[in-house]
Formats: C-alpha cells, sequence, structure tokens
C-alpha cells in the first residue's frame, strides 16, 4: 500500500500516540462485544515489543451532558486491554494537564497507558469532534510518532487524528489501519473476479452511493433486508406493509436501469403481520404478499439463488444484514448468507463492512470464517462509497 505503516519507523525508546477504535458496546457497565478490542491488539503488542512507549486514546459512546460521562469512562476498557495483553495498562482518568503529561514522562520502554475518552473534550464546544486547533496540537505535543488504527472513525475530521497528523512529525498506519485499506480499498481497486456485492440494511437511502460505486466495479450486486422492499415497489409489486421508503422509488428505478442487470433481488420473502419475535412467520413469493403482511427476512428460494452466486465468487464484500436478525424466528436468512460465505473462504477473498452484518456474524459464532470483518460503520459505508477518507488520507504516504 502507498502508505506508511509501523514498520516503517523506528519505535525503540520514542512515545507513540495511538488512536485506537474502542468505541465498544456496554451493557449494565459491562463490554458486551470485545471486538474491537481484540482487532487492536496485533498493533499495540507490536509497538511494545520494539520498545515504544505506548500512549493509547480512543472516545467512548456520545458525550452531550456531564451525566454521560461517568457511564463513559475508558476505565473499564483499560482493564479489559490489560487482561488481554497480561500486562499492567495504567489508566489516567482526564484528557489533558500535568497528571497525563507527567505520566507520559514517566513512561519506560515497553510500557503502555492509557487515558481518557477523548470525547469528553466535546462536553466544551465540541473540541475533539470539531477538530479543534489548539486540542491536536496538544495531544500531538504528548508524542514523537502518531500511529492512526482507529477505522471506525477514519470518515471524520477530528482532533485525535486529523489535528494530530498535522502537528507531529511522522503519521503511520496501524496494522488494523493497514488491513482496512487492503482489503476494502483492495476490493474496489482490483478485486478477483467474480467480484459480488452483498447489500441490506433498512433503506436504501443509507446505500445510494454504495450501490452506485459497486455497480462501476461489482460483477453482481445482491439486495435484500428492509432496502429491497422499495426496488419490489420500483418493479411494480404490492409489498404490503413492508418498510418502503416512497421517495426513492424512482430512484430505485433509476439504480435497476443503470445496473444493466447486476442488481438481483429475491425472487421470496419471509413476512409476518406483526414486527415482533414472536410473529408467526410466513413464505411468500414477492407478487403475493398479503396487504396486512410485512417482510421480514429473504425466503428459501431467494437464499438458494443468493448461494449459486456466492459459490463461484473470488471477492464477496457484505454490508448490511438481508432480514431482522435479531429475531431468531427471522434470522435464517442473514445466517445462511454468513454460512456461504464461509464454505468459500479458501478460494476467495470475504469481507464483512462492518456495522450491523458484523455483529450478525459475530451473534452467529461464524466471524472466524471470513477474510476480513472491518471494525467501521460509517467509516466502510464512506469507504465503499469511494470516497477519500481524513483518518486515511492524514497518514504519512511512502
Amino acid at each position: 500500500m502507498a502508505k506508511m505503516t509501523i514498520r516503517d519507523v523506528e519505535l525503540k525508546g520514542k512515545k507513540v500516540l495511538i488512536r485506537v477504535d474502542f468505541n465498544v458496546p456496554l451493557k449494565d457497565g459491562e463490554i458486551s462485544d470485545e471486538n474491537r478490542i481484540v482487532q487492536a491488539l496485533p498493533t499495540i503488542e507490536y509497538v511494545l515489543e520494539k520498545g515504544g512507549r505506548a500512549i493509547l486514546f480512543s472516545h467512548l459512546g456520545r458525550i452531550k451532558e456531564e451525566k454521560d460521562l461517568a457511564k463513559n469512562s475508558l476505565d473499564i476498557v483499560a482493564k479489559r486491554l490489560g487482561e488481554h495483553l497480561n500486562k499492567d495498562v495504567k489508566f489516567i482518568p482526564v484528557t489533558r494537564g500535568k497528571v497525563l503529561e507527567d505520566a507520559v514522562d514517566e513512561l519506560k520502554d515497553g510500557e503502555i497507558l492509557m487515558f481518557e475518552n477523548t470525547r469528553f473534550e466535546d462536553l466544551d464546544g465540541k473540541k475533539e469532534s470539531k477538530n479543534n486547533p489548539e486540542l491536536g496540537k496538544y495531544w500531538a505535543s504528548l508524542g514523537d510518532i502518531f500511529v492512526n488504527d482507529a477505522f471506525g472513525t477514519a470518515h471524520r475530521e477530528h482532533a485525535s487524528n486529523v489535528g494530530i497528523a498535522n502537528n507531529i512529525k511522522q503519521t503511520v498506519a496501524g496494522f488494523l489501519l493497514e488491513k482496512e485499506i487492503n482489503f476494502i480499498g483492495g476490493a474496489l481497486e482490483n478485486p478477483e473476479r467474480p467480484f459480488v456485492a452483498i447489500l441490506g440494511g433498512a433503506k436504501v437511502s443509507d446505500k445510494i452511493e454504495v450501490i452506485k460505486n459497486l455497480l462501476k466495479v461489482a460483477d453482481k450486486v445482491l439486495i435484500g433486508g428492509g432496502m429491497a422492499y422499495t426496488f419490489f415497489k420500483a418493479m411494480g409489486y404490492e409489498i404490503g406493509q413492508s418498510l418502503l421508503e416512497t421517495d426513492k422509488v424512482d430512484l430505485a428505478k433509476e439504480l435497476l436501469e443503470l445496473s444493466q442487470g447486476k442488481i438481483l433481488l429475491g425472487d421470496d420473502v419471509i413476512t409476518a403481520k406483526e414486527f415482533n419475535a414472536e410473529s408467526e412467520k410466513n413464505v411468500r413469493t414477492i407478487n403475493q404478499i398479503p396487504a396486512d403482511e410485512m417482510g421480514m427476512d429473504i425466503g428459501p428460494r431467494t437464499i438458494q439463488k443468493f448461494e449459486s452466486i456466492i459459490k463461484d465468487a473470488k471477492t464477496v464484500v457484505w454490508n448490511g444484514p438481508l432480514g431482522v436478525f435479531e429475531f431468531p424466528r427471522f434470522a435464517e436468512g442473514t445466517r445462511s448468507i454468513a454460512q456461504a460465505l464461509t464454505e468459500i473462504k479458501d478460494q476467495a477473498t470475504t469481507i464483512i463492512g462492518g456495522g450491523d452484518s458484523a455483529a450478525a456474524v459475530i451473534q452467529f459464532g461464524l466471524d472466524e470464517g471470513f477474510t476480513h470483518i472491518s471494525t467501521g460503520g460509517g467509516a466502510s459505508l464512506e469507504y465503499l462509497e469511494g470516497k477519500l477518507l481524513p483518518g486515511i488520507e492524514c497518514v504519512d504516504n511512502k
């Protein structure tokens, strides 16, 4: 890749600022999914092994008022990270000031500290999120080298990525950011073919630019999930109570025409009369959806249709679940497609584009069966749209 990585710099004795994405989900004060912590370990371990002095920082949750501070402290994450590393991670409960500066100065080679949630700076004028110049300069002053390994925020121009990069001598990519660039960027720039894209999720409006960009490079674009019903409506089908973006029907028609047969939708769907986990499920062909039912999942014929295309693919990018996978009764479509992708892992590059599709394969226990699961939701979408991401652009070129 054209960007510098931590392999390209001398780390021994250097104060290494590492922007990680530890924005992990919390439930009842406990971490409910630690995938982002695990994904960051190779970069952290490499810096420590090379004798760098690691200074980690991340955001967590949203900070709008004082009461948000306590429930979004990174203290819990620092403790969990220490367990993974089998090493003490010193936690500094502030984002700036003498306590932090002294702790950084006291670090020895191969030691690690983490300071408090960068979004705590948003409580007073969104300094982090608005890339306050003074804040970026201050954080940069704490280190010698900046390692950006937070793909999840790469689509944002924040003080903790671009702000630091603008004020420090060297900015390099960590191993996770490098993987995201190589896999998602590589799939878009030079995919092995056939290249199949799978898109799901609720809304066409969320994926318009993704669809347009993928139509330029993919051989097939399979569409399921709630967004499919706007396309079915555009094709003239009645969709009952299914999710519909009325103002996007004409756009769906345009995309279907633009695709010249690349876009493929299902032949049948699973419906229910109510949106809840216990609703009775029905299999309906797409031209026989009753007026009082709503689509909840792709149907068995659609699963077979999609599987037949997937089995010959050499590159697959998947973003968005194909049904209401949170309800076990309506998870079969998403699970079956996930399983089909694990079965071609040895012959194909299979990439999960973050967000709910990543959550789904982890929930199914299939996360080991993919080439790469992105840690970015919004960042993955914007990357798939073909946009330049500030958090990648700020990394030094080789």
